[in-house]
C-alpha cells in the first residue's frame, strides 16, 4: 500500500521509521511519500496561508498551494482523506475497509483550517480520530497510517490481528507473560491448565466483562 502525506511538518512523521511501521517499508508491505505543501508556495516567503474571508481568528492555508501539491502525485487510484474534527470518527471498520485500498492520500491541515473550494474538488473522504481538536492533521494522519498499515498483508501474523479489540465487536481480553507471580499476583490458572476450550471461555468471558465496564455502547451494537 501507498501513503502519499500533504504536509505542512513532513519531519514530524519520522516516528513511523520505527517498530512495526518501519520494519514494513523496510520490506516493501507499504510505502511513505512525505510531500511538503511549503515547498508549492509561489510566495518568496514561502507563504502558504491567509487570513479569513469574514473575519475571525487565525489563518486559512490557501487553496492554490494544496492544489499544486496534489497535482505533484499520481492519484489516479488514489483515495483521498483530509484529517479533520468535521470528519467521521475512524473505527476498526473503517480502518480494516481503508486497509484494502492501494493508495492513500492524506491531506493535513494547520491553523484554522483549509480552504474549503479545494477540499470540495479533491478530498473523497473527512475523517476524524476522536471529538477534540489538535494542532494540526499530522498526528491523526499518523494514527491513520498506523492503524490501517497493521491490516496490509504482510505486515502482522494473521494471529496478530483476529482476537484484537474491536475486530469482534468487543474489547480485548487480559494479556499475561512471565513470571508467573509478580508482586504476589498469580496468573489466572485457567491461562496454565493447557485446556484450550476452558482458557477460549475464560477469554470470552472477560472480554464481555471489559467491554461492558470500559464501553457498554459496544453492546447495544
Amino acid at each position: 500500500m501507498k501513503f502519499d502525506i500533504l504536509t505542512l511538518f513532513p519531519e514530524m512523521f519520522s516516528s513511523l521509521e520505527q517498530s512495526i511501521i518501519g520494519r514494513a517499508v523496510e520490506n516493501g508491505q507499504i510505502s511513505i511519500n512525505l510531500i511538503n505543501i511549503r515547498d508549492f508556495s509561489t510566495d518568496k516567503h514561502k507563504k502558504v496561508d491567509d487570513t479569513p474571508y469574514g473575519g475571525g481568528a487565525g489563518m486559512v492555508m490557501m487553496p492554490d498551494v494544496i492544489y499544486s501539491a496534489y497535482k505533484s502525485l499520481e492519484s489516479s487510484d488514489a483515495k483521498v482523506i483530509y484529517m479533520s474534527p468535521k470528519g467521521k470518527t475512524l473505527n476498526q471498520e473503517k480502518v480494516e475497509e481503508l486497509s484494502k485500498e492501494n493508495h492513500l492520500i492524506i491531506l493535513c491541515g494547520h491553523y484554522e483550517g483549509i480552504d474549503q473550494r479545494v477540499l470540495d474538488k479533491i478530498v473523497d473522504e473527512e475523517i476524524s480520530i476522536g471529538d477534540y481538536v489538535l494542532t494540526g492533521g499530522e498526528i491523526p494522519a499518523m494514527v491513520l497510517i498506523d492503524s490501517v498499515s497493521r491490516y496490509v498483508k504482510g505486515v502482522l501474523k494473521e494471529d496478530s490481528i483476529k482476537e484484537e479489540s474491536f475486530s469482534n465487536g468487543l474489547l480485548e481480553y487480559p494479556q499475561y507473560t512471565r513470571p508467573e507471580i509478580f508482586q504476589g499476583e498469580r496468573v489466572p490458572e485457567v491461562l496454565l491448565s493447557g485446556n484450550h476450550q476452558e482458557i477460549d471461555k475464560w477469554r470470552k468471558e472477560k472480554s464481555l466483562e471489559i467491554t461492558k465496564k470500559n464501553r457498554p455502547d459496544l453492546l447495544k451494537k
